[in-house]
Parts: C-alpha cells; structure tokens; sequence
C-alpha cells in the first residue's frame, strides 16, 4: 500500500505537469506548514491530492498518512489500523453524504491499485453520520466502511472517525481520518486519536 501511493501519486503529478520533473513533489521531502506527530515505529507517507486512483474526488492538497507499525500484520491488533490528513486548499464543505461519496471513491481505487489478479472486490460500502463535535473541530464524524481487503482478498469492515478543521488565517481545510477495523473501545483508538489532540495549525 505505501510504496504504491507514492508510486502513483508521482505518476499523476509527471502526467499533469509533463516533463518538469522540478514540479515532481516529493513525500518524503516536503516540509508540512503544520504539526502532525509520527510516533516511534510509525511509518509517514505523502502524496498530492487528487491521487489516480481516486481522480472523481476533486480537492487539490496533499495528503499526509501514519501507519500503525502492526497496521499491515494481520495477527496484530494494529492490522489495518492508521490515520491520514487530508490538508485541502480553500474552505471546503463537508456533510455525511460527501464524505461518503469520497470514500466510496477512494477504497474502491485502493483495492484496483493494490490489486493485479482477477479478484472481484466488493463494492465498497460507506456509512457516515455525525457525531459529537470534539474540542477544536468545526465537524466531527463517525462510521463505516465495508470493502474488500487487497492484503487478504477478504471482507473487512473499517471503523472511521472524522475530524474537519479550519485555522485562523488560512484558506485551508484540514480533514483527519482515523481508522481501524477495532471497536472504539480498543487501545489503538487512545493511539489514533493523540495525534489529533497533539496536532497544531503551524508548525513551531
């Protein structure tokens, strides 16, 4: 999954830019305007929105992802656990129902990317509603996806919880997804969610 985001994510940066390989953006490199921890153990990807796989969701933004170190083992608790930002430009607009077109659009890409047998997947499947704004959120929301997992060829159901946030003086919108397939009351959710408690508009 990492190594292919970044693959295709330079693919679709050469694709609209040409040849100025000046222009390439470069995850590892790129020096983030604000704070978003990476744990020990963690691993940190970094592609520009909109990603290949995903052409129909139509922000333009980077998105920044923390892997679990168990997210890819799948006898850990961690399996398939992570988070990802999605750091957007302007002051974009977001209700259940757009976020489960996005995602519907996302992790059925996923899947196709990750994929190359013959495999059917399941549509994938996504449930959004609100839930209660935390401290510092303009929105927060939780739910579901059910989809075809591309490591094991198998269904899994994730479980999402969905911050959105603006900061004073930008004309960014910051959207953080946790996910995991764990119930909310599992430890790894304590872990996902220090890093939304822990991030800052400007990096000091």
């Amino acid at each position: 999954m990492k190594n292919i985001f970044i693959a295709t994510a330079c693919l679709f940066f050469f694709n609209a830019y040409g040849q100025d390989t000046t222009a390439a953006f470069n995850g590892k490199k790129w020096e983030a305007p604000y704070h978003l921890d990476t744990p020990n153990g963690w691993d940190i990807e970094r592609f520009l929105i909109p990603v290949s796989f995903a052409p129909s969701i139509a922000y333009k933004g980077v998105e920044d992802i923390r892997f679990m170190p168990g997210w890819s083992k799948k006898t850990s608790s961690e399996y398939w656990s992570y988070a990802f930002l999605w750091y957007l430009d302007g002051d974009q607009k977001f209700t259940p129902s757009i976020i489960e077109k996005n995602l519907v659009a996302y992790y059925t890409g996923l899947f196709k990317i990750n994929t190359r047998d013959s495999v059917k997947p399941l549509p994938a499947k996504v449930h959004i509603k609100a839930a209660a704004t935390q401290q510092g959120d303009r929105k927060t929301y939780s739910g579901k996806v059910d989809m075809t997992d591309y490591m094991t060829k198998q269904p899994i159901s994730l479980n999402l919880l969905i911050h959105i946030k603006t900061c004073a003086g930008q004309n960014k919108t910051f959207v953080f997804y946790e996910v995991s397939p764990q119930p909310f009351a599992n430890s790894v959710w304590n872990s996902l969610h220090q890093l939304w408690t822990s991030f800052k508009c400007n990096k000091e």
